[in-house]
């Protein structure tokens, strides 16, 4: 089935209770944000409404202001992923590659200093850390379309339809293969970012059968998880939305994933991580990049030639994707 140990994350998790506890501030409090605007933004359409003439107007006004509050946060949570990423999932990941490697490391609060002091190290600003997993993000794209894809795994003719919909399901699965990446930087202490996340890539690519395995496997725990989570939401979010003035009741729905979003961001996804990076540790011990499937990825996605045109600009590139000579 799958190669990682749940025990093993879980006691990752519990030792890094302050990021578990920074990210329930960080997600829950955006959680919290979503709905005062929202509420908010449909009081005041409501109040509004009733300036209108139109009988129905209060309820639409209300209806309207609560798209408006809810977009407002959703475009301020955009803004600030720069500093989510660097600060609160960069030093969180910091923490559970030096414990997956044996490592001591601080408990209490010091543990968040600790990480950032890591992170600074090998990214001097929140902007190139963000600028690398971007990269990484478009190059895995291209990842499954290399590997075959579930063909590979089940090569029946006439099931194109069902390989389509589970190569569907394997892309998403993708989803935490920057963090894996940014942990790898960080553990093999690299000065030149740009060429770690190349080589990062590499190594996932040639091994992507195996960590697709587990990807899919954690993708299916991680959405069942997440669909009890997301049930279990309904009811509180449903009432908070009665007490709010229009008809907003179709908004538990949005409300409840909001709620299932930030558990799946604050507890889920820390679990994830910690997993796969377990695997892609022990899969690519003592391995080298394949300079095949570096040029196999260079022709197959823009975003991992620029991100190998800039490791090559930076100090500490190389161009171990040139065939030596003989």
């Amino acid at each position: 089935m799958w190669d990682f140990s749940i025990g093993r994350s879980v006691s990752i998790m519990m030792r890094t209770w302050p990021f578990i506890v920074f990210r329930m501030i960080v997600y829950f409090g955006i959680t919290v944000a979503y709905i005062m605007a929202t509420g908010t933004g449909a009081s005041v359409g409501y109040g509004v409404g009733h300036i209108s003439t139109d009988p129905d107007g209060p309820m639409s006004f209300a209806l309207w202001g609560g798209v408006v509050g809810f977009g407002i946060v959703s475009i301020a949570v955009y803004w600030i992923r720069e500093y989510i990423l660097y600060v609160l999932k960069a030093g969180h990941i910091a923490v559970m590659v030096h414990l997956i490697d044996g490592h001591d490391v601080p408990d209490g609060q010091g543990q968040i200093a600790y990480a950032k002091e890591v992170v600074t190290q090998r990214f001097a600003e929140a902007n190139i850390l963000f600028v690398v997993d971007q990269l990484v993000k478009g190059a895995i794209r291209a990842i499954t379309g290399l590997i075959g894809g579930i063909a590979a795994f089940v090569p029946i003719p006439g099931l194109s339809g069902i390989v389509s919909f589970i190569n569907t399901v394997i892309r998403i699965s993708l989803t935490y293969v920057d963090e894996i990446i940014l942990g790898y930087n960080i553990r093999i202490n690299s000065n030149s970012p740009f060429e770690t996340a190349r080589q990062g890539v590499v190594l996932y690519a040639q091994n992507g059968k195996h960590m697709v395995k587990n990807a899919v496997w954690l993708a299916v725990i991680m959405w069942g998880v997440s669909f009890v989570i997301f049930l279990l939401m309904l009811a509180p979010a449903a009432a908070i939305l009665w007490v709010m003035p229009g008809q907003l009741a179709g908004w538990a729905f949005v409300l409840a994933i909001v709620f299932a979003w930030a558990f799946k961001a604050a507890f889920i996804e820390p679990f994830a991580i910690a997993s796969l990076m377990q695997v892609y540790f022990e899969t690519i011990e003592g391995q080298t990049p394949n300079p095949e499937w570096d040029r196999r990825l260079a022709e197959a996605s823009s975003k991992f030639r620029e991100l190998r045109d800039k490791a090559l600009g930076s100090f500490g590139g190389s161009r171990w994707d040139t065939p030596r000579a003989a």
